[in-house]
């Protein structure tokens, strides 16, 4: 082989790892970018906790986990129960703030449970709920852990948390949040 013949050979090597690290990093671009508009803020929490190639392979996790799950619709008397129990729970807030709290946390949970999803745990239940409700999950953090220390929390602490566990029991639900009579 002459010496013409070689330089062409590592020439078209060359190129071809040029674009071939090229393709990869346009589809890991792409990869990232449908996650962050999927998770929004979650993307953002679970990268800032664990690194961008962690974050992201447990966001993909999460999804998988999910798929796995035998999640269905609630059927419509199934949502006016929930929601005949929530018009309750939300009116004994002025009274019993604590209380409703309390409840309001517990009732999100059945609802999930009816749903389909594993409730036992808070962090797994809160990653879960990510991949189909990403845009509440950090209410619903925040939620939980004004509800976890309910007994300091201030009066209005404690509202804006009801107000936070509405918005993820209307979306789990599958109704506007309007229609929840809070």
């Amino acid at each position: 082989m002459d010496t013409g013949t070689i330089i062409a050979i590592v020439v078209i090597a060359a190129i071809a790892l040029v674009l071939i690290g090229v393709a990869v990093m346009m589809m890991n671009r792409k990869r990232t970018s449908e996650l962050k508009g999927r998770y929004g803020s979650e993307y953002e929490r679970t990268v800032k906790e664990s690194g961008r190639k962690d974050g992201e392979k447990e966001l993909r996790e999460r999804e998988k986990r999910v798929e796995k799950l035998q999640l269905r619709e609630l059927e419509a008397g199934e949502r006016e129960g929930f929601t005949t129990r929530w018009t309750g729970v939300q009116a004994t807030f002025v009274e019993a703030p604590r209380t409703a709290l309390q409840h309001g946390d517990v009732l999100v949970q059945e609802v999930m449970s009816a749903r389909g999803y594993p409730v036992s745990d808070f962090d797994q239940r809160a990653a879960d709920i990510s991949v189909d409700h990403a845009d509440v999950v950090t209410n619903y953090r925040a939620a939980h852990s004004i509800s976890q220390r309910a007994g300091s929390a201030t009066t209005e602490e404690m509202r804006q948390a009801m107000l936070y566990y509405k918005e993820l029991f209307a979306d789990l639900l599958g109704t506007p949040a309007e229609t929840t009579r809070v």
